[in-house]
């Protein structure tokens, strides 16, 4: 069984995003990113979905990077980085901009997908924008 599968309803599929995002923070360490926060969430409401970051960490010129952890057994139907649409995106923006409320002046920010497909990783730096 690979790293990713799903093996069952909601806790097989957490279990392998647990594994996906642990494996892309190791994985974004190596490349010099330092951890801030990990599942940054905010609430809305009880009616309208909150929003949620998977990773932020901090590059080495003090840019910090929001990242979407996103895995797929393989890249078919568009692969893991085509499943980051605008919807999820929004929550990820709402996400960032609550965290940043704590600082007086907030440093340049980012907005990565780091994309699992089976064994390849794809670090997609400025996949999308707060815009």
């Amino acid at each position: 069984m690979g790293l990713f599968k799903r093996e069952g309803p909601a806790t097989g599929r957490k279990r392998a995003g647990d594994a996906a995002e642990a494996h892309a923070l190791q994985w974004l360490q190596a490349q010099g990113l330092a951890l801030m926060a990990r599942n940054y969430r905010v609430a809305r409401g009880p009616s309208a979905r909150g929003g949620e970051v998977d990773l932020i960490l901090r590059e080495s010129d003090g840019t910090l990077v929001f990242v979407e952890v996103r895995a797929r057994a393989d890249a078919r139907h568009g692969g893991a980085a085509a499943s980051v649409g605008g919807s999820k995106q929004r929550r990820i923006v709402l996400a960032a901009q609550h965290y940043l409320m704590a600082w007086p002046t907030p440093p340049p920010c980012r907005f990565d997908v780091l994309a699992i497909d089976g064994s390849e990783v794809q670090w997609l730096k400025g996949a999308f924008d707060a815009g």
